[in-house]
Formats: C-alpha cells, structure tokens, sequence
C-alpha cells in the first residue's frame, strides 16, 4: 500500500547548517529506501511565503498568494512509499531528520484506477 508521508515544521526552527545537514540525512535515507524497494518518491518544498492557494466559488476561480491557513507549522515536504503496511510507515517515517524539529503525518494513499503511468 502506497502512503504519504507528510513533514511539518516551523520554518524557522532550522538553522542553514542543520537544515543542510538535514537535507543530506533525507537523501541518504531516500537512498536507502530506494535500496529496500519501498521508494517512490520524496521532496522538500520551497518556504510557506511561495505557496499560492485557489479556491473555485460559484465557478469563479480565486488565486491568492500563501498558504491555505495559518499555522504555527507547514509542511515542508514529503516521502512517498509503498510498503506493506502502517507499522512500516511508521518505521520509515521515525527515521526522517524532520521529526526531530516537527511533526510527521501519515496517511494511505487512494490508488485510482486508469490513472496515467509515471515516464520513466
């Protein structure tokens, strides 16, 4: 079963030298999942100020600069797996850097059939 894995932050609790730090921990650790083949993918995501929210109301589109809501942590980035069950995600998800600053949420993904393939 594919699950997300969901890293929040506050985006000012890093330093520059550990969010480096951090950054190369994640790699490696994406490395390694690649290794054991739970792997898909992973990212980090630029800071909270570069997000843009839309809304559709009454089939009018609404674009506003920032995030969705206001929060005292963001997410910041992401692990996509596929593995066997909720206690693997859990094994993984101890083993991001960003759990020592935030929080991690994990959650099943809903796989929908006749959705496009990846090109790879």
């Amino acid at each position: 079963m594919k699950y997300l894995i969901m890293i929040y932050g506050a985006e000012t609790a890093w330093s520059e030298q550990e969010r480096a730090e951090c950054m190369q921990e994640s790699t490696t650790l994406c490395h390694e999942l690649n290794a054991a083949g739970v792997y898909l993918d992973a990212a980090p995501l630029h800071p909270v100020a570069s997000a843009t929210s839309i809304r559709l109301r009454e089939g009018k589109r609404l674009i506003t600069d920032g995030p969705f809501a206001e929060t005292a942590e963001q997410l910041g980035g992401y692990y996509l797996v596929d593995v066997d069950n909720l206690d693997q995600a859990i094994d993984i998800a101890s083993r991001i850097p960003g759990l020592r600053k935030g929080t991690i949420e994990i959650r099943p993904v809903v796989e929908l059939p006749n959705m496009p393939m990846v090109a790879g």
